[in-house]
């Protein structure tokens, strides 16, 4: 586990509009190192802000679109196109107005698809599908991520791992079926944090008052059990992404001055 990287903007807009320019960088470099990038999205309002961000930012034709790849770290197990799906809502802040190769997209299962109610095989799927895609260098049944991002929820939870489930205690399967979150819907599909961890670079976004307890829980110590947060991070990098809001409670001596 390395140490997780602090990085506060001065508001939420300015942390979109900087976590869009960082991820276009880091896009274009893998991109150039080796002809594609990999990316695991997440959804809610930090995860959206930054894709509507990107979506109008100057530099984004740097990326080359038609090779990146495309994940998502959970779904809410909803039918194809609910506008509370989180790839419903990508697509309509960011993927629809970019020219994405439709095989490189893989959005999560739907409860509407060919296995209807039945969110465990869903997951299965999902799973196989992204061990399809690892190859040997990967060393495991996940590719290795150039960037996952997740936001961080009031209660730490990261993707749809809440605090104290059994999904935030898989150590085997890659993806799982979620029943019963405390937020609805309560019926989920999730990365494992295995899989999370097998991404090169983790970032975490939060912003507002109601992450600013989630951050500090998350950054003191806490067990990955009781804070998912603190169990999410990269293998070369973790970044907390935040607005000063967000880091409010955390002590000074654990971040640099904001950086706009």
């Amino acid at each position: 586990m390395n140490t997780p990287q602090l990085v506060v903007h001065r508001d939420k807009e300015l942390m979109a509009q900087a976590a869009a320019a960082r991820l276009i960088t880091k896009i274009v470099d893998a991109q150039a190192s080796r002809g594609y990038a990999s990316l695991v999205l997440t959804g809610g309002r930090n995860g959206n802000g930054l894709l509507a961000a990107l979506a109008s930012a100057p530099a984004r034709d740097a990326v080359d679109w038609a090779h990146l790849d495309l994940w998502w770290g959970d779904e809410r197990y909803l039918p194809e196109g609910d506008p509370e799906r989180n790839d419903t809502q990508a697509r309509a802040a960011l993927l629809d107005s970019v020219p994405l190769d439709p095989a490189r997209v893989h959005p999560m299962p739907a409860s509407d698809g060919p296995y209807g109610a039945d969110v465990e095989a869903a997951a299965e799927a999902y799973a196989a599908e992204l061990a399809k895609a690892a190859g040997p260098e990967n060393h495991g049944p996940v590719p290795s991520f150039d960037v996952l991002m997740l936001g961080v929820g009031p209660d730490t939870h990261v993707a749809s791992l809440f605090p104290e489930l059994p999904a935030v205690r898989e150590t085997e399967r890659t993806v799982v079926g979620v029943h019963g979150a405390p937020k609805p819907p309560p019926t989920r599909i999730s990365l494992t944090l295995p899989a999370i961890r097998s991404a090169r670079e983790v970032w975490l976004l939060a912003a507002g008052e109601d992450k600013a307890e989630a951050a500090a829980i998350a950054l003191s110590g806490a067990g990955e059990i009781q804070a998912p947060a603190a169990g999410a991070y990269g293998r070369s990098r973790t970044l907390w992404l935040l607005d000063a809001a967000a880091a409010s409670q955390l002590p000074r001596s654990l971040y640099p001055p904001a950086s706009a």
